[in-house]
């Protein structure tokens, strides 16, 4: 049994690290604190060793801070005459069928006014 003894404390003792660090990732990702510490930390890692994933980095940076643009309140907003779009010959959406409604719905609503709930 002697012998076990520094083995059995090895294994121990690395249950206990690796038992930390899955508290401390799950606290991590519950309060989103890791959100821009970890994409910064990526980020100089990689302008380090990889040049062409830095580039690709800055360019989705830039396109995520980039801003869709307004409409013009002077542009037509409607669609224009000749465009249909999915819409059928005279205009009109085509038909979809309606959602069959549940009957279990309606009964369940009549069983609750009548418990008095």
């Amino acid at each position: 049994m002697d012998a076990f003894m520094p083995y059995l404390i090895l294994t121990g003792g690395l249950a206990a690290v690796l038992g930390f660090f899955t508290w401390l990732a799950s606290r991590i990702r519950r309060r989103g604190l890791a959100g821009g510490a970890m994409s910064a930390a990526l980020a100089s890692y990689e302008e380090a060793f990889r040049i062409t994933a830095h580039v690709s980095h800055v360019e989705i940076t830039a396109q995520a801070e980039r801003r869709a643009p307004l409409l013009s309140p002077d542009d037509h907003w409607g669609r224009s005459p000749g465009e249909t779009g999915g819409a059928g010959a005279e205009g009109r959406p085509p038909l979809r069928p309606r959602p069959r409604r549940s009957r279990r719905s309606l009964a369940r609503l009549v069983g609750r006014l009548r418990g008095g709930r």
